[in-house]
């Protein structure tokens, strides 16, 4: 059996900034040590479009909904470090990524899980560098924002 990639679909979720002049972007947290802070995302189950995917992983790590406003032809893929994979019993290298985009107003509920995920940030794009430090995944989220932002109107 051949290595594959994991399909994963990943949102960028929009909401205005305080002074309703830019916007700001959702963060949530994973309590790991590396690697903690990350876009919402997940597994694209059998059956699931991206779209689909997307929105259901919003609900069940942060209890949010959210309004899709459109889909990235941009797609992150990376592989699983040896440490990790070695405990995997299957023949998943890595994952995939496909994002979509999407808005919420200022004031969206939201409630982590407290168990997958224990905290969530908002902030400005040029923010981003406090929250993620892998230069790819960096310069990849700040080119979904420019992106996803001329969605926005």
């Amino acid at each position: 059996m051949s290595d594959v990639y994991r399909a994963c679909a990943s949102l960028v979720v929009f909401r205005p900034s305080a002074d309703g002049t830019s916007f700001e972007i959702l963060l949530l947290h994973k309590p790991r040590k590396r690697d903690s802070w990350q876009l919402p995302q997940g597994g694209v189950e059998e059956g699931e479009t991206v779209e689909t995917a997307a929105l259901r992983e919003l609900m069940e790590e942060a209890g949010m909904q959210a309004q899709l406003i459109g889909r990235s032809a941009t797609v992150y893929q990376y592989e699983y470090p040896p440490s990790y994979r070695r405990f995997r019993p299957d023949n998943v290298r890595g994952q995939r990524i496909e994002f979509v985009f999407a808005s919420v107003n200022r004031d969206a509920p939201l409630q982590v899980d407290n168990k997958e995920i224990d905290a969530f940030v908002w902030i400005a794009p040029a923010d981003l560098t406090r929250y993620i430090h892998r230069k790819q995944y960096v310069e990849t989220i700040l080119r979904l924002v420019e992106e996803g932002g001329k969605l926005l109107g």
